[in-house]
Protein backbone atom coordinates (compact mmCIF):
# COMPACT_ATOMS: atom_id res chain seq x y z
CA UNK A 1 0.00 0.00 0.00
CA UNK A 2 2.70 2.47 -0.85
CA UNK A 3 4.63 3.50 -3.94
CA UNK A 4 7.21 0.40 -3.90
CA UNK A 5 5.18 -2.48 -6.17
CA UNK A 6 5.61 -5.85 -4.13
CA UNK A 7 7.71 -8.34 -6.37
CA UNK A 8 4.80 -10.74 -7.05
CA UNK A 9 3.21 -11.95 -10.62
CA UNK A 10 -0.01 -9.80 -11.60
CA UNK A 11 -2.69 -12.65 -12.55
CA UNK A 12 -4.55 -11.03 -14.08
CA UNK A 13 -6.45 -8.01 -15.95
CA UNK A 14 -5.34 -4.60 -14.32
CA UNK A 15 -8.10 -2.32 -13.20
CA UNK A 16 -7.89 0.89 -12.07
CA UNK A 17 -11.02 1.07 -9.38
CA UNK A 18 -11.99 5.13 -8.51
CA UNK A 19 -12.60 5.51 -4.62
CA UNK A 20 -12.52 1.96 -2.81
CA UNK A 21 -13.47 3.28 0.37
CA UNK A 22 -16.26 5.53 0.57
CA UNK A 23 -19.36 5.07 0.64
CA UNK A 24 -18.67 1.90 2.54
CA UNK A 25 -20.71 -0.11 -0.20
CA UNK A 26 -17.48 0.88 -2.43
CA UNK A 27 -15.50 -1.95 -0.84
CA UNK A 28 -17.78 -4.52 -2.38
CA UNK A 29 -16.63 -3.48 -5.95
CA UNK A 30 -13.07 -4.13 -5.01
CA UNK A 31 -13.56 -7.28 -3.29
CA UNK A 32 -15.41 -8.55 -6.54
CA UNK A 33 -12.88 -7.87 -9.11
CA UNK A 34 -9.88 -9.26 -6.53
CA UNK A 35 -12.43 -12.06 -6.46
CA UNK A 36 -12.43 -12.30 -10.29
CA UNK A 37 -8.36 -12.37 -10.78
CA UNK A 38 -7.90 -8.82 -11.05
CA UNK A 39 -4.96 -6.96 -10.12
CA UNK A 40 -6.72 -3.68 -8.09
CA UNK A 41 -5.26 -0.24 -8.35
CA UNK A 42 -7.34 2.00 -5.94
CA UNK A 43 -7.27 5.57 -6.58
CA UNK A 44 -9.34 8.08 -3.92
CA UNK A 45 -9.39 10.44 -1.52
CA UNK A 46 -8.87 8.42 1.64
CA UNK A 47 -5.76 7.76 3.73
CA UNK A 48 -4.84 3.98 3.41
CA UNK A 49 -4.48 4.32 7.27
CA UNK A 50 -8.65 3.95 7.28
CA UNK A 51 -8.79 0.97 5.72
CA UNK A 52 -9.01 -2.02 7.36
CA UNK A 53 -6.90 -5.00 6.69
CA UNK A 54 -9.43 -6.82 4.27
CA UNK A 55 -9.93 -4.17 1.90
CA UNK A 56 -6.18 -3.77 2.25
CA UNK A 57 -5.72 -7.48 0.91
CA UNK A 58 -7.90 -6.22 -2.13
CA UNK A 59 -5.65 -4.14 -3.10
CA UNK A 60 -2.55 -4.35 -5.26
CA UNK A 61 -1.86 -0.38 -4.65
CA UNK A 62 -3.15 2.32 -3.60
CA UNK A 63 -3.27 6.35 -5.03
CA UNK A 64 -4.67 8.90 -3.38
CA UNK A 65 -5.64 12.31 -4.87
CA UNK A 66 -6.96 15.57 -3.37
CA UNK A 67 -10.21 15.04 -5.29
CA UNK A 68 -11.36 12.17 -7.39
CA UNK A 69 -13.03 14.82 -9.68
CA UNK A 70 -10.27 16.68 -10.36
CA UNK A 71 -9.48 15.44 -14.05
CA UNK A 72 -5.47 16.68 -13.94
CA UNK A 73 -4.84 15.00 -10.78
CA UNK A 74 -6.94 11.51 -11.53
CA UNK A 75 -4.97 11.84 -14.77
CA UNK A 76 -1.45 12.21 -13.10
CA UNK A 77 -2.58 9.02 -10.73
CA UNK A 78 -3.23 6.53 -13.99
CA UNK A 79 -0.25 8.42 -15.72
CA UNK A 80 1.93 7.09 -12.88
CA UNK A 81 0.44 3.89 -12.62
CA UNK A 82 0.95 3.34 -16.14
CA UNK A 83 4.28 4.07 -15.94
CA UNK A 84 4.84 0.74 -14.02
CA UNK A 85 2.17 -1.66 -15.84
CA UNK A 86 -0.13 -1.64 -18.22
CA UNK A 87 -3.75 -0.73 -16.76
CA UNK A 88 -6.48 -2.50 -19.08
CA UNK A 89 -9.66 -0.76 -17.12
CA UNK A 90 -10.68 1.86 -15.74
CA UNK A 91 -13.67 2.13 -13.61
CA UNK A 92 -15.69 4.52 -11.52
CA UNK A 93 -19.06 3.28 -9.38
CA UNK A 94 -20.80 6.59 -8.34
CA UNK A 95 -22.76 9.32 -10.53
CA UNK A 96 -20.29 12.45 -9.88
CA UNK A 97 -17.39 10.46 -10.55
CA UNK A 98 -18.18 8.96 -14.21
CA UNK A 99 -17.34 11.92 -16.23
CA UNK A 100 -14.15 12.27 -14.75
CA UNK A 101 -13.05 9.17 -14.86
CA UNK A 102 -14.58 9.19 -18.69
CA UNK A 103 -12.12 11.76 -19.70
CA UNK A 104 -9.02 10.12 -18.20
CA UNK A 105 -9.54 7.26 -19.72
CA UNK A 106 -9.71 9.31 -23.02
CA UNK A 107 -6.39 10.93 -22.06
CA UNK A 108 -4.95 7.57 -21.24
CA UNK A 109 -6.08 5.35 -24.05
CA UNK A 110 -7.98 3.34 -21.77
CA UNK A 111 -10.81 1.16 -23.05
CA UNK A 112 -14.34 1.92 -21.35
CA UNK A 113 -17.66 4.74 -20.81
CA UNK A 114 -16.49 7.35 -23.25
CA UNK A 115 -16.70 11.11 -23.16
CA UNK A 116 -19.56 11.23 -25.21
CA UNK A 117 -21.73 8.44 -23.39
CA UNK A 118 -20.67 9.86 -19.54
CA UNK A 119 -22.03 13.19 -21.03
CA UNK A 120 -25.24 11.79 -22.37
CA UNK A 121 -26.19 9.66 -19.04
CA UNK A 122 -25.23 13.00 -17.06
CA UNK A 123 -26.97 15.78 -18.87
CA UNK A 124 -30.73 15.01 -18.92
CA UNK A 125 -31.77 17.77 -21.61
CA UNK A 126 -28.79 15.84 -24.46
CA UNK A 127 -29.85 12.41 -22.87
CA UNK A 128 -33.51 12.84 -23.72
CA UNK A 129 -32.51 14.53 -27.37
CA UNK A 130 -30.75 11.90 -28.40
CA UNK A 131 -33.22 9.40 -26.95
CA UNK A 132 -36.36 11.43 -28.42
CA UNK A 133 -34.29 10.86 -31.93
CA UNK A 134 -34.27 7.19 -31.52
CA UNK A 135 -38.05 6.97 -30.52
CA UNK A 136 -37.98 6.69 -27.27
CA UNK A 137 -40.79 8.10 -25.23
CA UNK A 138 -39.42 10.78 -22.83
CA UNK A 139 -40.77 13.84 -21.00
CA UNK A 140 -40.66 17.21 -23.41
CA UNK A 141 -37.32 18.95 -21.68
CA UNK A 142 -35.23 21.60 -22.51
CA UNK A 143 -32.00 23.14 -20.87
CA UNK A 144 -32.47 26.65 -19.92
CA UNK A 145 -30.36 29.20 -19.14
CA UNK A 146 -32.55 32.11 -18.46
CA UNK A 147 -35.62 32.70 -16.65
CA UNK A 148 -37.24 33.86 -20.07
CA UNK A 149 -36.58 30.20 -21.52
CA UNK A 150 -38.20 28.42 -18.48
CA UNK A 151 -41.54 30.91 -18.84
CA UNK A 152 -41.47 30.41 -22.51
CA UNK A 153 -41.08 26.42 -22.21
CA UNK A 154 -44.02 26.69 -19.24
CA UNK A 155 -45.75 28.62 -21.65
CA UNK A 156 -45.41 26.03 -24.25
CA UNK A 157 -45.65 22.56 -22.47
CA UNK A 158 -47.80 23.98 -19.44
CA UNK A 159 -47.91 23.13 -15.47
CA UNK A 160 -46.47 21.16 -13.88
CA UNK A 161 -42.94 21.26 -14.18
CA UNK A 162 -40.21 19.60 -13.21
CA UNK A 163 -36.91 21.59 -12.39
CA UNK A 164 -33.64 19.89 -11.54
CA UNK A 165 -30.19 19.91 -12.00
CA UNK A 166 -28.77 19.22 -15.25
CA UNK A 167 -25.98 16.64 -13.67
CA UNK A 168 -27.70 15.81 -10.25
CA UNK A 169 -28.66 12.38 -9.38
CA UNK A 170 -31.74 10.91 -8.78
CA UNK A 171 -34.30 13.18 -6.64
CA UNK A 172 -31.47 15.68 -5.39
CA UNK A 173 -32.18 18.92 -6.20
CA UNK A 174 -35.33 18.31 -7.96
CA UNK A 175 -38.36 20.63 -7.68
CA UNK A 176 -42.08 20.70 -8.57
CA UNK A 177 -43.59 23.98 -9.87
CA UNK A 178 -47.53 24.39 -10.77
CA UNK A 179 -47.58 27.69 -11.50
CA UNK A 180 -46.06 30.66 -12.95
CA UNK A 181 -45.14 32.01 -9.44
CA UNK A 182 -43.71 28.89 -7.99
CA UNK A 183 -42.07 28.71 -11.19
CA UNK A 184 -40.46 32.05 -10.57
CA UNK A 185 -39.31 31.43 -6.58
CA UNK A 186 -37.89 27.76 -7.81
CA UNK A 187 -35.71 29.55 -10.81
CA UNK A 188 -34.59 32.32 -7.91
CA UNK A 189 -33.70 29.61 -5.65
CA UNK A 190 -31.51 27.77 -8.46
CA UNK A 191 -30.15 31.30 -9.11
CA UNK A 192 -29.25 31.96 -5.41
CA UNK A 193 -27.31 28.90 -5.59
CA UNK A 194 -24.86 29.77 -8.76
CA UNK A 195 -26.55 27.89 -11.05
CA UNK A 196 -26.45 28.62 -14.58
CA UNK A 197 -28.44 26.27 -16.46
CA UNK A 198 -30.66 23.64 -15.32
CA UNK A 199 -33.12 21.00 -16.50
CA UNK A 200 -37.12 21.97 -16.90
CA UNK A 201 -39.05 19.11 -18.33
CA UNK A 202 -43.01 18.19 -18.32
CA UNK A 203 -44.09 16.78 -15.56
CA UNK A 204 -45.53 12.90 -16.57
CA UNK A 205 -48.18 11.30 -14.33
CA UNK A 206 -47.75 7.60 -13.49
CA UNK A 207 -46.19 4.87 -11.35
CA UNK A 208 -42.00 5.19 -11.21
CA UNK A 209 -39.83 2.87 -11.10
CA UNK A 210 -36.17 1.87 -11.75
CA UNK A 211 -34.70 -0.51 -14.38
CA UNK A 212 -31.48 -1.54 -13.89
CA UNK A 213 -28.76 -3.86 -15.77
CA UNK A 214 -24.89 -5.36 -16.51
CA UNK A 215 -24.66 -4.79 -20.37
CA UNK A 216 -21.51 -6.20 -22.22
CA UNK A 217 -20.50 -4.58 -25.21
CA UNK A 218 -24.00 -2.87 -25.25
CA UNK A 219 -25.97 -5.98 -25.01
CA UNK A 220 -27.89 -6.48 -21.56
CA UNK A 221 -26.83 -9.26 -19.73
CA UNK A 222 -28.58 -9.31 -16.41
CA UNK A 223 -31.55 -7.21 -15.90
CA UNK A 224 -33.51 -6.17 -12.69
CA UNK A 225 -37.09 -4.31 -12.30
CA UNK A 226 -38.17 -2.17 -9.33
CA UNK A 227 -41.11 0.17 -7.81
CA UNK A 228 -40.95 3.14 -5.52
CA UNK A 229 -43.95 3.53 -3.23
CA UNK A 230 -44.89 6.02 -3.44
CA UNK A 231 -43.01 8.36 -6.44
CA UNK A 232 -39.79 9.51 -5.26
CA UNK A 233 -39.92 13.41 -5.51
CA UNK A 234 -43.07 12.53 -2.80
CA UNK A 235 -41.06 10.26 -0.73
CA UNK A 236 -37.78 12.38 -0.58
CA UNK A 237 -40.14 15.96 0.86
CA UNK A 238 -42.95 14.06 2.96
CA UNK A 239 -41.63 12.93 6.76
CA UNK A 240 -44.71 10.64 7.64
CA UNK A 241 -44.55 8.48 4.85
CA UNK A 242 -42.05 5.34 5.13
CA UNK A 243 -41.45 4.71 1.63
CA UNK A 244 -40.33 1.86 -0.03
CA UNK A 245 -38.63 0.04 -3.08
CA UNK A 246 -39.41 -2.97 -4.03
CA UNK A 247 -37.48 -5.12 -7.07
CA UNK A 248 -39.60 -7.80 -8.56
CA UNK A 249 -39.40 -11.75 -9.36
CA UNK A 250 -42.10 -11.20 -12.13
CA UNK A 251 -39.34 -9.57 -14.88
CA UNK A 252 -39.30 -13.29 -16.80
CA UNK A 253 -42.90 -14.08 -15.91
CA UNK A 254 -44.79 -11.28 -16.65
CA UNK A 255 -45.34 -10.04 -20.34
CA UNK A 256 -45.84 -6.27 -18.82
CA UNK A 257 -42.20 -5.95 -18.57
CA UNK A 258 -41.67 -7.00 -22.38
CA UNK A 259 -41.72 -2.85 -23.60
CA UNK A 260 -39.58 -1.92 -20.34
CA UNK A 261 -36.96 -4.38 -21.26
CA UNK A 262 -37.08 -3.26 -24.97
CA UNK A 263 -36.51 0.44 -23.90
CA UNK A 264 -33.63 -0.40 -21.89
CA UNK A 265 -32.33 -2.04 -25.24
CA UNK A 266 -32.86 0.67 -27.43
CA UNK A 267 -31.60 3.09 -24.54
CA UNK A 268 -28.03 1.86 -24.25
CA UNK A 269 -27.90 1.21 -27.90
CA UNK A 270 -28.74 4.83 -28.29
CA UNK A 271 -26.24 6.30 -25.37
CA UNK A 272 -23.53 4.01 -27.11
CA UNK A 273 -23.21 1.88 -23.58
CA UNK A 274 -20.39 -1.00 -23.88
CA UNK A 275 -19.76 -2.59 -20.69
CA UNK A 276 -20.99 -1.30 -18.00
CA UNK A 277 -23.77 -1.21 -15.20
CA UNK A 278 -26.84 1.05 -15.71
CA UNK A 279 -29.45 2.18 -13.51
CA UNK A 280 -32.76 3.61 -15.79
CA UNK A 281 -35.61 5.50 -13.46
CA UNK A 282 -39.17 5.13 -16.31
CA UNK A 283 -42.92 6.16 -15.53
CA UNK A 284 -45.83 4.53 -16.13
CA UNK A 285 -48.83 6.15 -16.37
CA UNK A 286 -51.74 7.69 -19.08
CA UNK A 287 -49.86 8.60 -21.19
CA UNK A 288 -48.09 4.73 -21.41
CA UNK A 289 -44.15 4.06 -20.47
CA UNK A 290 -41.59 6.91 -20.51
CA UNK A 291 -38.34 6.93 -19.78
CA UNK A 292 -36.86 8.91 -17.19
CA UNK A 293 -33.08 9.38 -17.28
CA UNK A 294 -30.53 6.69 -16.93
CA UNK A 295 -27.30 6.57 -15.02
CA UNK A 296 -24.23 4.83 -16.61
CA UNK A 297 -23.39 2.63 -13.03
CA UNK A 298 -24.98 0.77 -10.74
CA UNK A 299 -27.62 2.08 -8.69
CA UNK A 300 -27.49 3.46 -5.21
CA UNK A 301 -29.67 2.65 -1.77
CA UNK A 302 -28.23 -0.98 -1.88
CA UNK A 303 -30.31 -1.83 -4.69
CA UNK A 304 -27.82 -4.79 -5.70
CA UNK A 305 -27.72 -6.22 -2.20
CA UNK A 306 -31.47 -6.31 -2.56
CA UNK A 307 -30.96 -7.94 -6.09
CA UNK A 308 -28.37 -10.86 -4.91
CA UNK A 309 -30.41 -11.65 -1.80
CA UNK A 310 -33.54 -11.83 -3.71
CA UNK A 311 -31.78 -14.15 -6.72
CA UNK A 312 -29.24 -16.16 -4.78
CA UNK A 313 -26.24 -14.40 -6.65
CA UNK A 314 -23.44 -12.30 -5.94
CA UNK A 315 -24.35 -9.33 -8.45
CA UNK A 316 -21.07 -7.54 -7.38
CA UNK A 317 -18.44 -10.64 -8.85
CA UNK A 318 -21.19 -10.67 -11.98
CA UNK A 319 -20.42 -7.17 -12.58
CA UNK A 320 -16.48 -8.02 -11.95
CA UNK A 321 -16.78 -11.11 -14.63
CA UNK A 322 -18.10 -8.60 -17.15
CA UNK A 323 -15.44 -5.68 -16.62
CA UNK A 324 -12.48 -8.29 -16.81
CA UNK A 325 -13.53 -11.49 -19.15
CA UNK A 326 -16.37 -9.93 -20.39
CA UNK A 327 -18.60 -12.33 -20.10
CA UNK A 328 -20.55 -13.65 -16.59
CA UNK A 329 -22.17 -16.88 -16.19
CA UNK A 330 -23.95 -15.71 -13.44
CA UNK A 331 -28.32 -16.47 -13.68
CA UNK A 332 -30.72 -14.52 -11.41
CA UNK A 333 -32.80 -17.46 -10.11
CA UNK A 334 -35.86 -14.98 -9.27
CA UNK A 335 -36.76 -16.70 -6.26
CA UNK A 336 -37.63 -13.64 -4.43
CA UNK A 337 -39.12 -10.38 -4.19
CA UNK A 338 -37.06 -8.23 -2.26
CA UNK A 339 -36.94 -4.34 -1.21
CA UNK A 340 -36.46 -1.80 1.84
CA UNK A 341 -38.80 0.45 3.52
CA UNK A 342 -36.99 3.57 4.99
CA UNK A 343 -38.22 4.67 8.66
CA UNK A 344 -38.39 8.25 9.66
CA UNK A 345 -37.64 9.95 13.09
CA UNK A 346 -40.70 11.21 14.48
CA UNK A 347 -38.57 14.78 14.40
CA UNK A 348 -34.79 16.07 13.29
CA UNK A 349 -32.84 15.55 16.61
CA UNK A 350 -30.74 12.31 18.12
CA UNK A 351 -33.36 8.80 17.81
CA UNK A 352 -34.35 8.21 21.04
CA UNK A 353 -35.87 5.10 20.60
CA UNK A 354 -37.84 2.49 18.89
CA UNK A 355 -41.40 0.77 19.26
CA UNK A 356 -42.92 -2.46 17.69
CA UNK A 357 -39.48 -3.86 16.65
CA UNK A 358 -40.36 -7.16 18.90
CA UNK A 359 -43.55 -7.44 17.72
CA UNK A 360 -42.54 -7.52 13.73
CA UNK A 361 -39.86 -9.41 14.32
CA UNK A 362 -41.80 -12.62 15.55
CA UNK A 363 -44.17 -12.33 12.71
CA UNK A 364 -41.29 -11.63 9.91
CA UNK A 365 -38.46 -12.42 11.64
CA UNK A 366 -37.76 -15.10 9.18
CA UNK A 367 -37.96 -12.94 6.20
CA UNK A 368 -35.80 -10.39 7.35
CA UNK A 369 -32.80 -9.91 5.10
CA UNK A 370 -31.06 -7.07 7.31
CA UNK A 371 -32.82 -4.22 9.26
CA UNK A 372 -30.58 -0.99 10.40
CA UNK A 373 -31.71 0.66 13.62
CA UNK A 374 -29.17 2.60 14.72
CA UNK A 375 -28.80 3.01 18.58
CA UNK A 376 -30.20 6.12 21.06
CA UNK A 377 -28.57 9.03 20.39
CA UNK A 378 -27.48 8.82 16.91
CA UNK A 379 -28.35 12.31 15.32
CA UNK A 380 -30.74 12.15 12.76
CA UNK A 381 -30.56 12.79 9.15
CA UNK A 382 -32.75 15.17 6.93
CA UNK A 383 -36.05 13.33 4.98
CA UNK A 384 -34.15 14.29 1.82
CA UNK A 385 -31.00 12.01 2.68
CA UNK A 386 -32.72 9.49 0.95
CA UNK A 387 -34.25 5.80 2.04
CA UNK A 388 -30.72 4.51 3.99
CA UNK A 389 -30.39 8.03 5.73
CA UNK A 390 -31.87 6.57 8.90
CA UNK A 391 -33.92 3.55 10.02
CA UNK A 392 -34.84 0.92 7.34
CA UNK A 393 -35.75 -2.56 7.25
CA UNK A 394 -34.92 -5.03 4.47
CA UNK A 395 -37.07 -8.24 3.43
CA UNK A 396 -37.36 -10.66 0.47
CA UNK A 397 -40.48 -13.22 -0.12
CA UNK A 398 -41.40 -15.17 -2.76
CA UNK A 399 -44.49 -13.30 -3.40
CA UNK A 400 -44.29 -10.02 -4.53
CA UNK A 401 -48.06 -8.98 -3.29
CA UNK A 402 -47.60 -10.42 0.56
CA UNK A 403 -43.92 -8.89 0.21
CA UNK A 404 -45.35 -5.32 0.17
CA UNK A 405 -47.81 -6.06 2.65
CA UNK A 406 -45.17 -7.07 4.71
CA UNK A 407 -43.16 -3.69 4.55
CA UNK A 408 -46.72 -1.94 4.40
CA UNK A 409 -46.91 -3.77 7.88
CA UNK A 410 -43.50 -2.53 9.20
CA UNK A 411 -43.88 1.53 8.05
CA UNK A 412 -47.26 1.10 10.50
CA UNK A 413 -45.90 -0.49 13.18
CA UNK A 414 -42.28 0.29 13.52
CA UNK A 415 -41.88 3.57 14.91
CA UNK A 416 -38.76 5.94 15.01
CA UNK A 417 -38.57 8.41 18.01
CA UNK A 418 -36.08 11.41 18.13
CA UNK A 419 -35.93 14.67 20.68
Amino acid sequence: MDSTYPAVTIPGMNVVFVEPFFPASQRQFARALAEAGATVIGIGEYGAESFDDQLKGWLYHYERVPSVTDVAALTRAVRWVQDKLWVDRLEATIEAHTMAAAQVREACTIPGTSVRTAWLCRDKPSMKEVLRTAGVPTAASAAVDSAASAREFAERVGFPLILKPRSGAGASGTVRVDSPGELDHALGVFGGQGVESIAVEEFVEGHEGFYDTIAIDGRVALDFASHYYPNVLEAMRTRWISPQFVSTNRIDSAPEYGELREMGRRVIAALGIGTSATHMEWFFGPKGLRFSEIGCRPPGVGAWDLYSAGNDIDLYRAWADAITRGGTDTVPSRRYASGIVALRPSQDGAISGYTGVDELQQQYGEWVIDAHLPPPGTPTQGVEAGYMANAYVRMRHPDYDVLRGMLDAVGRTLHVYAA
